[in-house]
């Protein structure tokens, strides 16, 4: 499932900060577990006593090839690319995961004013950043008008698990939501084992919980927001959280001089154009945090802000001015801080 990669967040660091387990867990090992999914990979830490890693692994990996095989648009017998070939206005059961993320995509949707939108898939594909890898060039004001005319969360319903189009050409694409999910799944498989120290990153989307095998909390690097080099720029402890960042800095290409970013606001059916260059979200979920920070980098700087002080959000952006790179934060997000 190759998803974009909005890959902002580094574990480039687990760096120093107190805090300790109680003494007869200080003898714990830390596991890591890394492969690839959806387009990317995925680096986890697990913390404990004589884990048996390999069938934690093997567990792993299947919870994520059935995530795939749900939610993909570039598995075609998908779950989620069979619907979206359907012409069919008949409502049709979906699996338990698809049906998760769905619902939670549905209402960040409506939450955000449709910021986040899941069916702007073909607008996506439109502008060469989808499956269908159309060629860098931008496209004519027609062909954008009739494209934003088959896209729309009015057009998509979800009830009692059926799910439905409106109209027969609609397209679902999960890619802003579904890492955020992975992160999550995998993180409560984990719990079942009765782990309760771990990190999980799938694509920089991760989600955390208790400690280090040191004692020590772990920490999460923010990267400048540069396309030609990687390098932090802040770090901060989510504690018993997941991270989530959204950036227009990684993936664009460039036409006529004008640079085009991937992340497309759905209102005007083009790539943003403002200077709110990354987004990241700290909430309890990374679902939740992976739509939030897509949403609030449409949304542009101040509405972004006022956005997440309304709803109560632990939100960081990063804007480019004149005169180098402004950060802000709301105040919900300054305990995160290192």
């Amino acid at each position: 499932m190759q998803y974009i990669n909005r890959l902002v967040l580094a574990t480039l660091a687990s760096l120093i900060l107190s805090g300790c387990f109680p003494s007869n867990d200080l003898g714990r090992k830390e596991y890591l577990l890394q492969g690839n999914t959806m387009g990317t990979t995925y680096n986890i830490k697990v913390v404990g006593e004589n884990l048996d890693s390999g069938k934690l692994q093997q567990g792993i990996d299947e919870k994520l090839k059935q995530l795939n095989q749900e939610m993909s648009t570039y598995i075609a017998d998908s779950e989620l690319s069979k619907f979206n070939r359907s012409t069919s206005l008949e409502p049709v059961k979906v699996s338990t995961g698809l049906a998760r993320v769905v619902k939670e995509a549905m209402r960040l949707g409506e939450l955000s004013n449709g910021a986040l939108d899941v069916t702007v898939g073909p607008l996506v594909n439109l502008w060469g950043f989808g499956p269908e890898y159309r060629p860098e060039t931008v496209p004519s004001d027609e062909l954008l008008s009739t494209t934003k005319a088959s896209i729309g969360l009015d057009k998509l319903t979800f009830e009692n698990g059926l799910l439905a189009k409106k109209i027969p050409g609609l397209y679902v694409d999960l890619s802003t939501i579904a890492k955020g999910y992975g992160v999550d799944l995998i993180a409560e498989f984990i719990e079942t084992h009765g782990i309760n120290n771990y990190l999980v990153e799938i694509g920089g989307e991760m989600r955390l919980k208790g400690f280090k095998h040191t004692g020590e909390l772990w920490h999460v690097a923010i990267e400048k927001p540069l396309s030609t080099e990687r390098a932090i720029h802040q770090i901060i402890v989510p504690k018993d959280n997941a991270v989530a960042t959204s950036g227009d800095y990684r993936i664009y290409f460039e036409a006529d001089g004008q640079r085009f970013s991937h992340i497309i606001d759905p209102k005007t059916g083009k790539p943003i154009n403002h200077k709110l260059v990354s987004v990241t979200v700290i909430h309890p979920s990374s679902m939740t945090a992976d739509g939030l920070s897509t949403a609030m980098m449409v949304m542009g700087e101040e509405k972004a802000l006022a956005f997440a002080e309304k709803n109560d959000l632990a939100v960081y952006i990063i804007v480019k001015t004149e005169h180098g790179f402004v950060e802000q934060s709301t105040v919900k997000f300054m305990q995160y801080l290192k």
